[in-house]
């Protein structure tokens, strides 16, 4: 039993002690090098089965070794095994308990673990005892046949044992696991390791992705891809990330927004295009922003608006049943229903709703902002009517918006890419989908006027001048290709990482992203 004293003392170590048993197993490592067993000079293993393949076809694979007049199994050569019933698994180790000449572990794949029964008699002496020397964390392959166990755990009975490569690094004990947040985030690879649900949120994300782009296929969207390092950060206000491209010595800027190169793909006459793609916005980090993200961002010719409503409602509501299984989610103490139409309500309405205010008999800046005064909303001297109203908005509505919620109509101040409302040009023809009091879309009839346009991005010029690092800047190539000519667009952009904290049941938007910011250890 040392061996497995050895395994629970180093799953057990305190931190101090981790340095001692690193060098344990580097000696470990020696010793194979000095016998000719350097696991890291081999190249290749030939895999057949994942553990859970092994589970779903357990009834092909199973072989019932013959046992002799006493009713002891007998050993079978691996040579009168049917090859047809032969497994071959490859993953790290995570458990063992060895009990003189035979033993038991445990190995996990991408799919899971699987139980092993290892046996003196069936690897030989050299082999076996090569077995006992290995560390938890070690990866494996085995060869063997499936079987079930007295007490009926599906299992694979060990011929043949191959050291992959060999863990330097003790795991964190199995039985606490690996709980400190800011170590899971940094070393994701142990967290993926130690922490199932952990690799089974990564495992939805990417089905998430994949079924984004099955439904966009059905409705014949073209997957493109734009520049990420651009002169004009445009298409959102946001603060950008700014670096110098060293060839063309020029400043560039990492983008922020994926509209204004999709937008020209529009004039061009692609008609439907999407990109699913990182950005970055200079900004704080919190439980729902990351400075590096991804975002989804389609546009579509010739509608508007309300079809980008009914796109959004159709393809979150294929999301959850391909990927949830049910269209009633849950998230923490919340239950979401997505199967039902979504609530759409304009931003005025919304704020009369829930703040007791009605902005439509609201008529000047400063009418606006001593409504402000009295509600005690921060606002800023250059602020107009219009961003009054998304304060109020902000302050008393967001909160409430637990189930799909279309908000409607915003203010044309805060809309600089947004067609006006024929029937109201201080309004856009704009929407934003919350859910679970989150924002989880922005779309718009996309404005295709460039004289317009112009003027915006001169009013946008203005705010920045006065000191708004958020705002729009003026992008002539993209204003000289709406002078060629845009067709009437729906446009929406998506943050793809809220979507699957959404799907998830996620806390935090780090708990979805494999590799989230983090500020460095020596600061």
């Amino acid at each position: 039993m040392a061996e497995n004293n050895q395994q629970n003392n180093q799953q057990n170590a305190p931190a101090e002690d981790v340095g001692r048993l690193r060098q344990v197993r580097r000696d470990k490592l020696s010793e194979l090098q000095a016998q000719g067993k350097d696991p890291f000079k081999i190249v290749k293993y030939d895999q057949t089965h994942h553990t859970q393949q092994v589970r779903d076809n357990f009834e092909a694979l199973e072989f019932v070794a013959p046992v002799d007049e006493e009713g002891k199994a007998v050993v079978v050569p691996m040579s009168d095994i049917p090859a047809d019933k032969l497994v071959s698994l490859a993953g790290r180790m995570m458990s063992k308990r060895v009990m003189g000449k035979a033993s038991f572990a445990n190995l996990q794949d991408r799919d899971g673990r699987m139980q092993l029964y290892v046996s003196r008699n069936d690897l030989g002496d050299e082999a076996y005892a090569d077995f006992k020397k290995m560390d938890i964390g070690d990866i494996i392959g085995v060869k063997g046949f499936a079987f079930r166990t007295k007490t009926g755990e599906i299992s694979v009975h060990v011929k043949e044992l191959t050291l992959l490569s060999k863990s330097l690094m003790p795991l964190p004990e199995k039985f606490h696991g690996l709980t400190d947040t800011e170590i899971r985030y940094r070393q994701r690879y142990v967290d993926l390791i130690m922490n199932e649900e952990v690799k089974e949120t990564f495992k939805k994300r990417s089905a998430i992705l994949r079924e984004i782009r099955n439904f966009l296929a059905e409705r014949d969207f073209l997957e493109v891809e734009t520049p990420m390092l651009v002169e004009n950060a445009g298409g959102a206000a946001a603060r950008p990330f700014i670096t110098h491209y060293n060839a063309l010595d020029e400043e560039r800027k990492l983008r922020i927004s994926l509209e204004l190169y999709l937008k020209r793909l529009i004039v061009g006459g692609l008609e439907r295009v999407y990109e699913i793609g990182r950005v970055f916005r200079n900004e704080g980090v919190d439980t729902r922003h990351n400075p590096e993200f991804t975002l989804m961002e389609l546009y579509q010719a010739y509608t508007d608006y309300e079809g980008m409503m009914e796109l959004t409602e159709s393809m979150f509501r294929y999301l959850a049943e391909k990927v949830c299984g049910t269209t009633l989610i849950k998230y923490g103490d919340n239950e979401i229903d997505l199967g039902k139409p979504f609530e759409r309500l304009t931003m005025n309405d919304a704020i009369k709703k829930y703040a007791g205010i009605d902005f439509d008999t609201v008529k000047t800046d400063e009418e606006a902002k001593a409504l402000a005064k009295e509600h005690h909303i921060e606002f800023e001297d250059r602020h107009t009517k219009g961003d009054i109203i998304n304060l109020f908005f902000e302050e008393f509505c967001e909160k409430n918006l637990i189930q799909p919620t279309f908000i409607m109509d915003h203010p044309l101040a805060i809309s600089p890419l947004t067609k006006k409302k024929p029937s109201d040009p201080e309004k856009v023809e704009r929407f934003e989908l919350f859910i679970n009091t989150w924002e989880m879309c922005n779309a718009y009839s996309e404005l295709n006027d460039p004289i317009d346009q112009r003027e915006r991005f001169a009013a946008q010029d203005a705010n920045a001048a006065a000191g708004d690092e958020e705002a729009e800047h003026t992008d002539e190539d993209f204003l000289n290709a709406l002078e060629v000519g845009m067709a009437p667009t729906g446009g929406i952009g998506y943050g793809i990482d809220r979507l699957c904290m959404l799907l998830t049941d996620s806390a935090t938007i780090r708990d979805v992203l494999l590799f989230p910011t983090l500020k460095s250890l020596d600061k």
